[in-house]
């Protein structure tokens, strides 16, 4: 039956989804698993690059983070992607709504601290 099973499953989750899987009583579901990928926490490089590959997506083609910014949601988020997204869309939002063309370390630190603490 499993040859034929038209259904392909992806599991999406947090380290518990994995530890629950862990246990006996889900050893088939386990079993069943082809492909497993973790997303680990990034480094300064790393989240330089994160930040400028989601602005390029977007089609701007110009720096909008300053270095110090860059160093300051690196130390907000440390490296966890989702906190990136997180403090950058705020961040992004906050710029444009105060006409901010570049945001700066000064941006950063009154979004963490007013909409994300």
């Amino acid at each position: 039956m499993d040859s034929q099973s038209p259904l392909g499953l992806i599991l999406v989750g947090q380290t518990e989804l994995w530890d629950r899987l862990s246990l006996q009583a889900y050893a088939a579901i386990r079993q069943r698993i082809d492909l497993q990928c973790k997303l680990g926490h990034l480094d300064r490089a790393q989240v330089a690059g994160y930040i400028d590959a989601h602005l390029r997506y977007a089609g701007v083609d110009h720096p909008v983070f300053a270095d110090l910014a860059i160093d300051a949601v690196l130390h907000y988020s440390g490296g966890a992607a989702r906190l990136i997204n997180k403090a950058c869309t705020h961040s992004l939002l906050y710029a444009a709504q105060n006409n901010h063309r570049i945001v700066d370390e000064t941006i950063i630190s009154r979004v963490i601290k007013g909409e994300l603490a």
